[in-house]
């Protein structure tokens, strides 16, 4: 494979994280801003169904149109609500919709929480975990779910919980890593959260992924959880900005009670769209894994290639489509990222916007012959970067 023709001009030395973003959010941002041409390694869902949605909205909104469009104040769309109901085999009064799940993250965090605090958040995570309760003025204590498997230990966990800890804060699947929780853990935070009288939230935004083996929302092992997901990551339709909250009708009622105090945010128009794909949704879970199944093994095999040419270590997940692989000499991968994005023209997520610098985040749900493309011009600008003495270890 030939270089690139910018390589020889650029040397990664010379490079610069001075004016590196603050979160994750402003990170996307600017390295779309600065990189328009790169291929994209770090898109976290599948492409958005266009066709599916193009067809849906065309059938709906046809006169006359759909009773689906409807208000979704008060209540929520009615619709949607008893769609997630089925979905998630709960009572229409265990869910709440939001404005997508970072709405409802917020809306959580307000409900259960004040100045002085204290919450248990995993690392590595999708930092608007903690950054939100930061900014409530909440104290944010991480605990690790350490590399390879990113299990959680409860009983250490359980060590850590105070008498002002409100919330454990947790993904499954994991974000960023992809790993699954065993049912094992699920049930000892179960115990934990009713032992302590904690709530345990849970991110479950790439939880769908894994519905083969995940046998339903976390929310049916606790009164005390409470899962966060949305159709943005599950079938690509950030677009519609549509979240929900899963919770016993106790758990639920702060949080539906600060919902209504605080979130004016919900589109009637994207929620009357969301309620007609979730009623037919069983279309866009066979798009999402007929989406996985092609692209699932062919980043298992360069995954593997580059395990074997020592350049990654970690474990392929078997579940769900983004994976977070340890570069072997590699400790700035905020640096690493821009300077594949110069070079090479393929932008991964960085680590350290995870809290695990020399990781970086891969989402592989894309079109296969870019995607194949770029897994070889990554493992070619790593080979590359590594033998630089500037940016080992």
């Amino acid at each position: 494979m030939n270089k690139p023709s910018r390589l020889a001009s650029l040397s990664p030395a010379t490079l610069t994280a001075a004016d590196a973003p603050l979160s994750y959010a402003q990170w996307v941002r600017k390295a779309l801003a600065q990189s328009r041409d790169a291929f994209v390694l770090f898109d976290s869902s599948v492409d958005e169904p266009r066709d599916l949605l193009q067809a849906i909205i065309k059938k709906a909104f046809a006169a006359p149109v759909s009773d689906r469009y409807t208000s979704s104040f008060v209540k929520g769309n009615p619709f949607a609500v008893k769609a997630l109901s089925r979905r998630y085999n709960v009572p229409e009064d265990h869910v709440l919709t939001t404005s997508a799940a970072t709405t409802a993250i917020s809306i959580v965090y307000h409900a259960y929480l004040a100045a002085g605090d204290h919450i248990l958040v995993e690392t590595p995570r999708f930092d608007l975990l903690a950054t939100t309760a930061q900014a409530m003025n909440v104290e944010v204590e991480d605990f690790q779910r350490k590399a390879p498997g990113y299990a959680i230990d409860v009983d250490a966990l359980r060590a850590h919980i105070r008498p002002n800890t409100k919330l454990i804060v947790l993904s499954d699947l994991h974000n960023p890593s992809g790993a699954l929780l065993p049912e094992s853990t699920m049930k000892a935070l179960a115990d934990l959260a009713a032992m302590h009288g904690v709530k345990v939230v849970i991110d479950e935004v790439y939880g769908d992924y894994a519905d083969t083996a995940r046998p339903h929302s976390a929310v049916h092992y606790s009164p005390h959880f409470i899962a966060i997901n949305s159709l943005t990551k599950i079938y690509g339709l950030s677009t519609l900005r549509f979240g929900w909250v899963l919770a016993s009708p106790d758990t639920l009622s702060p949080i539906r009670d600060t919902a209504g105090r605080f979130d004016f945010t919900s589109s009637n128009l994207s929620h009357a769209v969301a309620a007609l794909v979730l009623e037919e949704d069983s279309q866009f879970d066979a798009y999402r894994r007929e989406v996985m199944a092609e692209t699932h093994p062919v980043m298992a095999r360069a995954f593997e290639n580059w395990v074997a040419d020592g350049l990654v270590e970690g474990p392929m997940p078997d579940h769900g489509c983004i994976l977070f692989p340890k570069l072997i000499g590699v400790c700035d991968t905020c640096h690493f990222s821009d300077w594949m994005a110069q070079t090479h023209n393929v932008r991964v997520a960085p680590g350290e916007y995870f809290g695990a610098p020399g990781h970086v985040r891969i989402g592989f749900a894309k079109d296969l012959t870019g995607m194949t493309a770029a897994f070889e011009r990554f493992a070619l600008g790593l080979h590359q970067y590594s033998a630089t003495p500037a940016c080992s270890l």
